[in-house]
């Protein structure tokens, strides 16, 4: 039995839910990972994370294999132990980050400079598993080739081949039953090969995908296009997952193609920017028409930040820069992600999806 699985709850068209089942327990499906990065939400403790309702999280391989080493992490728990979360993680295989540092890609694996000390790196298929393995993680990624958008066909049709080839040798790699290993459809924003992704990585039995290379300055239109490509040749008892998707319009035009699971750095770093995500748009804490304003963020939110505290005390915390104005901010903004992936899936289960969905959009542009 594999150690990651998911079951249908209720369907409305493509949009579904269902419960993910891991080895720290269960996650409902549509849901959303708060990225800690190294080990840790930024300005969050997992009290933190419990309040907003977060149910899994999403830990970074590639900085956590430098800084403190995989090994360090394993003697002291693995990444439950560590960062004292009782809940599933999922880790990433730490491609996209090395890949921002101009790697030199070979059949091999990827090898580039630390951005820690400069010291020379290897990463290869069966070292992302290795360490993701020590990290402890319910969930590892395979070590992918995304691309940037745009890109020439041919080299995305390159990548997203070595991407195959590298997650067969990832399958061979796997050592622990106890965790879970899922594969990746890459193919840019090219539908032919999108599907043909999906085909490929499909026959390989992963209990569960990610859908890579989106959520990186593609419009729209292409991204659901990669999705529509995708998606109905993956299996549909298996778990898929957009990987970087987090704004409010592309999560739900993805829910309504099918998918189960997102992560996005949006929530936390648009709230050290300032920037609230609300039911009727975002909002900019530091404009100065909020300086005199006694009105929460959202009235219709139920976060700690809401219940008690005014845009004006936020405006001038964080025009003041006192650090409690990102921990409010991102308490908001993550509520409010949680909130709306929950309603979504009430929706879906109600069989009111697409309603919903208009429903979310239209107050969001009403800004």
């Amino acid at each position: 039995m594999t150690a990651v699985t998911w079951d249908l709850a209720s369907a409305d068209g493509s949009a579904r839910t269902g419960i993910m089942s891991t080895p720290h327990g269960e996650v409902q499906t549509p849901n959303f990972m708060p990225v800690g990065t190294r080990a840790t939400v930024k300005t969050m403790d997992v009290e933190d994370l419990r309040t907003v309702g977060a149910q899994i999280v999403l830990a970074n391989t590639y900085h956590l294999m430098l800084r403190p080493g995989e090994t360090v992490v394993s003697q002291l728990g693995e990444l439950h132990g560590f960062m004292a979360w009782s809940g599933p993680i999922l880790t990433d295989s730490g491609g996209y980050q090395v890949l921002s540092l101009n790697p030199k890609i070979t059949e091999e694996g990827l090898i580039f400079r630390s951005t820690y000390d400069g010291s020379r790196v290897e990463l290869t298929p069966e070292r992302a598993v290795a360490v993701q393995e020590a990290l402890g993680s319910d969930i590892a990624m395979v070590l992918d080739v995304p691309v940037p958008l745009p890109s020439p066909k041919g080299a995305t049709e390159e990548a997203m081949h070595r991407t195959y080839r590298w997650a067969e040798r990832a399958l061979e790699a796997k050592q622990r039953d106890d965790r879970a290993l899922f594969g990746i459809v890459q193919g840019g924003a090219e539908p032919d090969l999108r599907e043909e992704a999906a085909k490929d990585i499909a026959a390989l039995g992963f209990p569960g995908f990610g859908i890579g290379g989106l959520a990186v300055g593609e419009t729209p239109d292409e991204r659901d296009l990669a999705l529509d490509a995708a998606l109905p040749h993956l299996p549909p008892d298996r778990v898929r997952y957009v990987m970087g998707l987090g704004d409010t319009e592309g999560m739900l035009a993805a829910i309504a193609r099918g998918v189960d699971l997102f992560d996005c750095v949006i929530p936390t770093r648009l709230a050290r920017h300032g920037k609230a995500l609300t039911r009727n748009g975002d909002i900019s804490i530091k404009r100065a028409e909020w300086v005199e304003n006694d009105t929460p963020l959202d009235d219709a939110c139920s976060c700690l930040t809401c219940r008690r505290y005014s845009r004006g005390y936020l405006r001038h915390l964080y025009t003041t820069r006192e650090p409690l104005a990102d921990r409010l901010l991102t308490l908001h903004n993550l509520t409010y992600t949680f909130d709306l992936l929950r309603s979504a899936g009430e929706a879906i289960t109600d069989g009111r999806f697409n309603e919903f969905r208009r429903h979310v959009v239209a107050a969001r542009a009403r800004e």
